[in-house]
């Protein structure tokens, strides 16, 4: 089939705000004190002027020849330049290079396609030194450009992965972990009434949230299984998962960690836990084997605690790493960490095919446009699960996952838009 060259009619970038805010989480693990409505610490991450800043966007508006507009929204995470993750986002700094270099070559783009687009997107600019462009940027411009491929194919975005990959769409909406606040029961009521695969995600950032000797954690835990099991249908069976961003490593030795998790699952009977980031080690490679020795040790006293890997795995070499190592249960793919959208696929498809466990995920710091983006490569790749964003209302990241699901499954069961399309 011979394929028409499609190119951009024009193209603007527009600041904008994110879902959440951006926080220096080097400095809030440096404070028992941290306060965050009194701003009483330092900034100490480079790029921060304050402990917490607000989030902010820039969308890549592309505009095609027959009037639509694509568009994808450059945002980066609530903890940028924590565990090797580029700086903080502050789109000023980016906003002349994008229109003195990436502006023209856009203009220059056969969005017809979208995997090439992505790769060039997500190598070296010889314009900027050869330089990458920044994760946030890598992500905003090819959430757009694939959705410009969609529009020009007359299609779903999810299908013009299935097509460009080869892979086959899924038939069921994929299930939600919902973020929720910790100490906002009725949100996470909320989510039981609405019977969300996983919750309630729960972050403890600081080493007092778990409490002395983790009492705090394992009270939460317990209070929340009691609580669906109160209230949730009789047949209701979630996960729990909590993000503890190491601060049981902070607290226990190593070789005291097993004993607590068994007590954690001891607390979470009868569902399913994962803990995400037990362990937040200096360097990848003591990140590394620190979770694979602790995973062996789960395992050999059949302490049923899945293992989910977030801080120092962010690009897919990372995730190869940490997978050779069996240092997880699961992997988080955090699409505006990876940068380029093609690296987001690339990483659930690389866990399927070697049996790891893949949340695709991201950041409350997200917006609506690249939630959206994500549920479409969800459908087309089949993480384990999704986690909600953009924000941590949870009710709004839930409501924007689950319906761009369910619209575009209506749409690929209605509509044969790509004749080779493969559905299992």
């Amino acid at each position: 089939m011979v394929r028409t060259r499609v190119q951009p009619t024009d193209i603007r970038f527009v600041c904008g705000l994110s879902g959440y805010f951006h926080k220096d989480l080097r400095a809030v693990k440096l404070s028992p004190h941290f306060d965050p409505l009194a701003d009483n610490i330092a900034a100490v991450t480079p790029g921060f002027t304050n402990v917490v800043q607000p989030g902010h966007v820039i969308s890549v508006l592309i505009r095609l020849p027959n009037g639509s507009v694509a568009i994808g929204d450059c945002v980066d995470v609530i903890f940028s330049g924590a565990a090797s993750r580029d700086p903080i986002f502050i789109p000023a700094q980016h906003l002349p290079y994008l229109n003195a270099v990436v502006k023209p070559w856009l203009l220059h783009c056969d969005v017809s396609v979208f995997r090439l687009n992505a790769a060039e997107v997500d190598a070296t600019w010889r314009a900027l030194g050869n330089k990458k462009l920044h994760t946030a940027v890598r992500y905003g411009l090819t959430q757009a450009l694939l959705s410009a491929t969609a529009q020009v194919s007359h299609c779903t975005a999810a299908e013009v992965i299935s097509r460009e990959w080869k892979v086959d769409i899924s038939t069921r909406a994929v299930g939600i972990l919902a973020s929720c606040h910790r100490n906002d029961w009725l949100q996470l009521d909320r989510m039981i009434m609405k019977r969300v695969a996983l919750l309630p995600h729960a972050s403890f950032v600081h080493a007092r949230d778990i409490g002395e000797k983790g009492k705090g954690l394992l009270d939460y835990v317990l209070a929340v299984s009691k609580r669906i099991q109160e209230r949730g249908s009789f047949n209701y069976q979630p996960r729990l998962h909590f993000d503890v961003y190491g601060t049981i490593g902070e607290i226990f030795a190593d070789e005291e960690i097993p004993d607590f998790m068994e007590l954690v699952e001891q607390a979470a009977c009868p569902y399913g836990i994962l803990i995400k980031s037990p362990i937040v080690a200096d360097t990848k490679m003591a990140q590394i084997k620190r979770l694979s020795q602790l995973k062996r040790s789960l395992r050999a006293r059949c302490i049923n605690v899945k293992i989910v890997a977030d801080e120092w795995c962010n690009t897919l070499e990372d995730m190869r790493d940490f997978t050779e190592a069996d240092a997880a249960d699961f992997l988080q793919v955090k699409p505006p960490d990876l940068g380029s959208l093609h690296n987001s696929i690339d990483a659930v498809l690389y866990c399927q095919s070697q049996n790891m466990g893949c949340c695709l995920g991201g950041s409350a710091n997200e917006t609506d446009i690249s939630a959206r983006i994500t549920a479409h490569v969800a459908l087309a790749t089949r993480p384990d699960f999704l986690l909600s964003k953009p924000g941590i209302g949870a009710d709004e990241g839930v409501m924007i996952l689950t319906n761009e699901q369910l619209r575009t499954l209506a749409l690929v069961d209605t509509f044969d838009s790509i004749p080779e399309k493969k559905r299992y």
